[in-house]
This record gives C-alpha cells, structure tokens and sequence, in this order.
C-alpha cells in the first residue's frame, strides 16, 4: 500500500482509509471509529487558495498544539504531573482526538448516531452551546482550547448529508446569540455542503497535503504515537487509550473491569502502532 502511494497510485483518502483499517480502526465500533486530520486552517476568507501553504494546518503537530500558544500550557501539564500511587504515566492531553462521543457530536444530524447521542445523554439532546453547529467555531474552539483535541472523522470528505438537519430535529438555539442550531455553518468559501465536501476532498489531495501528510500518520500511527518521540512531539495521551496499556483479563475485581472499560471506551483509542 505505501509504495502505490508513493507512486500516487492511490489518492490520500485511499492510503488513510487503509492505515485506519490496518490499525484496527472501523466504522462498526464508535470507540475505534476511522481518524481523519484537519487540514485547514482557513475556515473565513471568501476563496479557498489551494495554492497557498499558508492555508493548511501544520500536519507535523498534534491538533492541541497546531496553535502555537498552547504549547506551552501542553509542555507545563506534562512536566507537572505526578500521580501519588505512580499507576498513572505523564500525558499531554487528558482527552483523546478520536472517542465515541466525538463521532456523536459531528454526526449528531443522521441516525443511528442521533440516538445514540441522546443515550448518552440521558434522553435528551445536549445543550445547543456544546453541539456541533459551525465548522470556523468549531476550528476556533480548537485554536483556543488545548483540552480540546478533535479530530476529523471520514465523512468531512464524502458526506454532505451530515451538514444538513434533513430530519429537521430540534437541537436547540445558542445562548448568546439566540441563533437556532439547525444546518451546520459552513466556511465563507463552500456555498452549499456539497460545495464544502468537493473543496474540502481536493484540499486532502493537494500538493501540500501530499508532501506533508505522513507526518501526521508518524503523530497517530507511527513512531511519534509513543515513547520518546511522543514526548518531544507534545504527543502523550492518557495511558489507558493506549493498545496494551492495560490488562482488563488481570483485573479479578468485576467493579474495577467494568469501570475500565467503561473508560477506555469512552475516553478514546489511540490506533495499534504500524
């Protein structure tokens, strides 16, 4: 696979779609659901100039550091750690960019997952401000807030249908503004959902994105995903989302097993290391 991709024989979306699979990642399992990066920065201006480097994200840095400013919050929380009973390892993130709720959140507009969503949250739909109802805020709230560390799911590059509230379901309307939460708000570039997803899927299979996404598979895939090169990277999850971290067949207390596996899956999966 990565020689046909290197020979551009198969399209960035393929080689992704592939990596996700090979590391155990699917579509039936929210909590090992397929990752996918942002890969824009550009969310406001009235074009999208694929031509310019200047409108990608930084595909070599974990999404909660792509702003410079948090990385050093990042670096602090890190250093800073100490777990009294040393069960805990030092992390960078307390949350993971790819869980079951994440997914919910993006594709809270289709079924199955607007049910699952008001499983979750006890049979109602969760307060508008926390819903996802803009693609430039919800990029904004990632600049911003180095707790949150979402990632793309597949969909933002295949599947208009999700931008839409084709079922017209009542999710509520923004505090502040009073703005009812209905279709997703698109960047000024993209003029409909299809019009985002086309632009979108051809930023993933630009020249840009060509020449630097396998830094990113490093980051989530690859080396970088952990040990020495995850901590220089800003790159250390909580250590239970990792593969192996944690022998649920050890535990004899059926309490504590189910308590850690309601956790590992709600907290995240970090994808098998290839």
């Amino acid at each position: 696979v990565f020689q046909k991709w290197v020979n551009r024989e198969i399209s960035n979306f393929d080689y992704l779609i592939q990596l996700n699979t090979m590391a155990g990642r699917t579509y039936n399992d929210l909590a090992q659901y397929p990752v996918f990066p942002w890969i824009l920065r550009d969310y406001t201006s009235e074009e999208l100039d694929l031509n310019n480097p200047a409108v990608f994200r930084d595909l070599s840095k974990p999404i909660g550091v792509v702003n410079e400013k948090n990385a050093k919050t990042v670096k602090e929380k890190y250093e800073n750690f100490e777990d009294p009973l040393g069960m805990i390892d030092k992390f960078h993130y307390g949350t993971h960019y790819s869980n079951a709720a994440g997914v919910m959140h993006y594709l809270i507009r289709v079924e199955p997952f607007t049910t699952l969503h008001i499983q979750l949250q006890s049979g109602r739909f969760d307060c508008a401000d926390r819903q996802f109802h803009s693609i430039p805020a919800t990029w904004q709230a990632l600049m911003d807030n180095p707790n949150d560390v979402k990632e793309l799911i597949p969909e933002f590059f295949y599947f208009p249908e999700f931008l839409e509230n084709q079922n017209g379901f009542n999710l509520g309307q923004l505090q502040m503004s009073k703005e009812v939460v209905n279709d997703v708000v698109l960047p000024k570039w993209a003029h409909s959902p299809e019009d985002f997803i086309y632009k979108h899927r051809k930023a993933l299979e630009s020249e840009y994105v060509s020449a630097h996404l396998h830094e990113w598979i490093d980051l989530i895939f690859g080396y970088k995903q952990r040990g020495p090169a995850a901590v220089e990277a800003l790159n250390v999850f909580y250590y239970c989302t990792y593969e192996g971290a944690v022998d649920l067949d050890a535990l004899t207390d059926e309490k504590e097993r189910k308590a850690l596996e309601g956790m590992i899956n709600n907290f995240g999966q970090t994808p098998c290391q290839l």
